[in-house]
């Protein structure tokens, strides 16, 4: 599968860096160009590239990994979505602590972002985990880590699933964007900052 990131932190290298070892391709981009991430795709190895955001955005799922007040900067004058599956890992912090919250008025962050992407069919994923268990291998002695997720077209949520339980997660059906991505979300969600194995 090609994969792009719209960001390139922590969390897009995280995740680009488990598909590509799983041997998907991956497209990277961020605010800065493609001339950034030299060093960064180097290391990921040459299933990895750099790309404007256009580029990244024309993959077949795409991670959005940016700070909440750039989201909707992030998602403006890209492609039409077309249903390609967009992965919103994003928290509404608007400050420097975890309690600045931005909001929403009654709506997950994901329904927000999914406004600003019409024609994606929006999965709401990593949330709920620290950078560290991202990139962590999540194949423990223990078990896989659990990775909750969240959307209301089911092709999508199957596709995702798929692909990072093929990364070696183990993906749980949190439900759809609005109970599931509320469930998900910093500040009250049941399931933010869960950190768990699924045992095998």
């Amino acid at each position: 599968m090609d994969v792009g990131t719209i960001g390139a932190g922590t969390v897009a290298q995280a995740v680009a860096g488990h598909l590509v070892a799983a041997g998907h391709r991956v497209v990277l981009s961020n605010s800065r160009g493609p001339a950034s991430l030299e060093d960064v795709v180097a290391r990921l190895g040459p299933l990895a590239s750099a790309g404007t955001a256009a580029e990244a955005a024309a993959a077949d799922m795409v991670i959005l990994a940016v700070r909440w007040r750039d989201v909707p900067a992030a998602l403006e004058d890209l492609p039409d979505w077309n249903g390609r599956i967009l992965v919103d890992p994003t928290n509404h912090i608007v400050g420097q602590t975890p309690s600045e919250l931005a909001d929403l008025g009654g709506e997950s962050s994901s329904e927000i972002v999914a406004r600003h992407a019409p024609g994606a069919r929006v999965v709401k994923a990593f949330s709920t985990l620290y950078g560290q268990y991202i990139a962590a291998d999540p194949r423990h002695a223990e078990g896989r880590q659990l990775l909750f997720y969240a959307g209301d077209d089911a092709e999508a949520k199957t596709i995702f699933q798929r692909t990072f339980a093929g990364v070696g997660f183990a993906p749980v059906d949190a439900g759809p964007l609005g109970e599931g991505g509320r469930l998900m979300q910093v500040g009250g969600g049941l399931l933010s900052a869960l950190h768990a194995l699924k045992q095998d």
